[in-house]
Order: structure tokens, then sequence, then C-alpha cells
């Protein structure tokens, strides 16, 4: 535990503890609209056609060489 010599040193700690709070409440507001992004349907769509592409053209290369 720390020992203060002064209400400066308190202030001073309360206010970085303050704007640490408030950095982490605007990196949870970026991972939820991060979230909310990625699971919009026309995103999902995407990543599933996507996937199959990617799928299929492994499928074919694996073909080729077969």
């Amino acid at each position: 535990m720390k020992i203060y010599q002064s209400f400066d040193e308190i202030n001073t700690d309360l206010r970085q503890l303050s704007l640490e709070k408030q950095i982490a409440l605007e990196e949870l507001k970026l991972v939820k609209s991060d979230f909310e992004e990625s699971i919009k349907p026309m995103t999902l769509i995407s990543n599933v056609v996507t996937a199959l592409g990617k799928f299929g053209t492994l499928m074919f290369i694996k073909k080729i060489f077969k």
C-alpha cells in the first residue's frame, strides 16, 4: 500500500486512475462495435463465401496434383 505525503499526490493518483478508467471504457466501446460489425448478416455471409472459396480452391489444387 502506498503512503501518501500530500493531498496533491492523492489527487494525482486519482486523476491517473480516472483517465485509465476512461481509456478502458473507450476500448470496450471499440470491441463492442467490432463485435456488432462481425455478426451482421452480410458480414457473416461474406465470411462464409470467402471460406468456401478458399476451400474450393484448395480442393481444386489438390485434385490437380493428385
